[in-house]
């Protein structure tokens, strides 16, 4: 079996209005790279994995329950087999025509490299929340970055390492990546109305989680042992 250059990870969740459209964009804009399309389906209550075609270099994880999107991210990331890991939604918002910019800046001396949604495709309300909550974030953390919320990111496949798996870990990628001193940078990326389905994730299910989470990340970060090896001479 080839290892695939790149992997790209995909959760979905009740997305079968979705998936096959998806699917045929992330070719035609991975045509030139030899990939790998891995979905991971987080307990889907729809016809989500049956819109996926399955062929050769397309792989499905399918979760027994419904466990989350750090879950189902955690678990793509782990299996995947390429030496470059990318995220997207499943929900077409992330374009995929994206994707070979964020792996040039891979090839530029990044080890993860961003998204940030320059224009969004929300409802003002979802902005503003997502710009207090970055906000919020990035300062308390570091981390630098302006969006965490975009899930389009691409990573060398050993900044994996630094990820622990919990609940609300998608959220803080860059500060967990940046925390063991791997190299972070962002870049703008087009963002798209949602079509098909509806959004699973809302100010009630998240505000007070995250901010739980954040003081967790900065504890961890804190407390975080690092050390480097003497070369013999």
């Amino acid at each position: 079996m080839i290892t695939p250059q790149v992997s790209i990870i995909i959760p979905v969740y009740n997305e079968e209005g979705n998936v096959a459209q998806l699917q045929k964009e992330l070719e035609l804009a991975l045509k030139d790279v030899s990939y790998e399309l891995l979905f991971v389906d987080d307990g889907s209550r729809d016809r989500t994995v049956e819109r996926i075609q399955r062929k050769p270099g397309v792989r499905i994880v399918e979760f027994e329950k419904n466990t989350g999107q750090s879950a189902a991210m955690y678990a793509g990331l782990a299996a995947a087999s390429g030496k470059i890991l990318v995220l997207i939604d499943g929900d077409l918002q992330n374009d995929p025509s994206d994707i070979p910019r964020l792996l040039a800046e891979l090839d530029r001396g990044a080890d993860l490299v961003c998204g940030y949604r320059l224009n969004r495709r929300d409802t003002w309300f979802k902005r503003v929340q997502s710009q207090i909550a970055n906000r919020v974030r990035s300062r308390f953390t570091m981390d630098g970055v302006r969006d965490t919320g975009c899930t389009l990111k691409a990573m060398r496949r050993e900044c994996r390492e630094a990820l622990i798996p919990f609940h609300g870990m998608h959220r803080f990628i860059p500060a967990l990546v940046k925390g063991l001193g791997y190299r972070i940078t962002e870049i703008p990326v087009k963002h798209r109305p949602r079509l098909h389905g509806a959004s699973k994730y809302n100010l009630g299910n998240r505000a007070l989680r995250a901010t739980i989470d954040m003081f967790g990340v900065r504890w961890f970060l804190d407390r975080q042992i690092k050390f480097m090896i003497k070369t013999s001479k």
